[in-house]
């Protein structure tokens, strides 16, 4: 369907074909649009035709027939790996990674948009760049800590631990 205030459209896959059984709402990005846009209008209900019927199955011989030309050992749900990596690595927050790809569990999105090193890389080095004085990090950590194992004279907070 056509959401003409956003300029782009959506689909919205019926349940009885969606394994979890709700409702898919599919929102495209301007990439898949353009690719959309190619081929609407050739047939007058459906986007996706082969020889004048609609396709059924996304895993077909088409589908294995383009892989092998291109060269490429890629399964359909790759795709959507590759997907929820890069909403991740692009910053979109955890709950719009997790309607995009269509998950009720978290556990899962997570699965589909594990970390990218580059990214943790950088997470790990943001602890470098941090202007912070050591007492105060170390009064931070301290502060959970049960006085009878923090060392003789450092300072909790208002008072002294001799």
């Amino acid at each position: 369907m056509s959401v003409p205030e956003l300029n782009t459209s959506v689909f919205l896959i019926p349940a009885h074909v969606v394994k979890n059984r709700e409702d898919r709402l599919v929102v495209l990005n301007s990439v898949a649009k353009s690719v959309l846009e190619e081929v609407r209008g050739m047939h007058p209900e459906y986007v996706f035709t082969y020889k004048g019927h609609y396709v059924t199955k996304m895993n077909n011989s088409a589908w294995k027939r383009a892989r092998k030309l291109a060269g490429i050992d890629v399964r359909v749900h790759d795709l959507k790996h590759t997907f929820g990596r890069r909403l991740r690595s692009a910053g979109v927050s955890f709950e719009d990674r997790q309607d995009l790809l269509g998950h009720r569990s978290g556990r899962i999105t997570t699965h589909y948009s594990a970390a990218e090193l580059t990214n943790l890389v950088r997470a790990a080095n943001a602890v470098c760049e941090k202007k912070e004085s050591a007492t105060v990090t170390v009064l931070k950590l301290l502060r959970n800590v049960a006085p009878a194992k923090v060392p003789q004279g450092v300072e909790m907070g208002l008072r002294k631990v001799v």
